[in-house]
């Protein structure tokens, strides 16, 4: 594979510093980093950005993630691996990533479960990571970034 063009960030480079600073943003919530990386993770797995996996994993490992959870991630529900909080975490980026696959795609039961884990800051840095992650992935798989690349 080869890319359609430069990463749109260094085409426009006005780009960067904001969304690293709503990247940054997202770690001012509370949440564990890990749970943040595994969010991101999955996120990019659903969208299949190879280089947002290939990234998430190895930031994922450098926040202190396991091999053994890394590998776990897209089968999450059946895995014990993942504690309760963290499966609301990945419920609320799967359904919030998946938005035109059904109405109503971020349900009561997968807010609901969310916020008995966390509060509204960490509510809000789960979604702006959600919504950061989509961005990076479309603009990735867009212009067909190659894993392992360079921002």
């Amino acid at each position: 594979m080869q890319a359609r063009m430069r990463n749109p960030v260094n085409v426009l480079p006005d780009a960067l510093q904001p969304i690293r600073t709503l990247l940054q943003a997202t770690r001012q919530g509370g949440v564990a980093e890990t749970t943040l990386e595994l969010v991101h993770l999955r996120v990019s797995q659903i969208n299949g950005c190879s280089a947002c996996v290939d990234a998430g994993s190895k930031s994922a490992q450098k926040a202190g993630e396991t091999t053994e959870r890394l590998l776990a991630v897209s089968a999450w529900r059946e895995s014990p691996h993942f504690d309760d909080a963290e499966r609301a975490a990945l419920a609320m980026a799967e359904a919030a990533t998946r938005l035109a696959d059904r109405g109503d795609a971020v349900t009561d039961d997968i807010w609901d479960a969310a916020a008995d884990h966390y509060d509204e800051a960490q509510l809000a840095a789960i979604v702006l990571m959600i919504g950061v992650t989509n961005m990076f992935n479309r603009r990735n798989a867009t212009t067909r970034q190659i894993a392992g690349s360079a921002w």
